[in-house]
């Protein structure tokens, strides 16, 4: 038996749960925060057994994938030390952090 954790944008969390879902995969989902944007995450608890460990990692493969956007570094034009500072700057997200754990017992009560 395993656990997944899987950290993933909240734009990627409804597509991912759902896809899991229609493969009979069960999930846990958490409010997170963190990472480069300090934008708001979602962290999905997925107990499985082990042989289909792999096929839930495809499904987090497929639906968050990485994608570039443009964002800025909170200046003002007016304020920045150096006008470049505060020009947007194109930046990568999305895409999943993954942990998988393995799990001595797994109970429903």
């Amino acid at each position: 038996m395993k656990l997944i954790v899987a950290i993933v944008q909240d734009t990627d969390a409804p597509g991912l749960t759902k896809a899991l879902l229609e493969r009979g995969l069960q999930s846990t989902k958490l409010a997170s925060t963190g990472g480069f944007l300090r934008e708001g995450n979602t962290t999905l608890l997925i107990g499985l057994e082990d042989d289909r460990v792999e096929e839930a990692l495809e499904i987090i493969r497929e639906k968050c994938r990485t994608r570039t956007r443009l964002v800025t570094r909170g200046l003002p034009l007016s304020e920045a030390p150096d006008p470049f500072l505060a020009q947007p700057v194109e930046v990568q997200v999305g895409g999943a952090v993954v942990f998988v754990l393995p799990v001595e017992g797994f109970f429903k009560v």
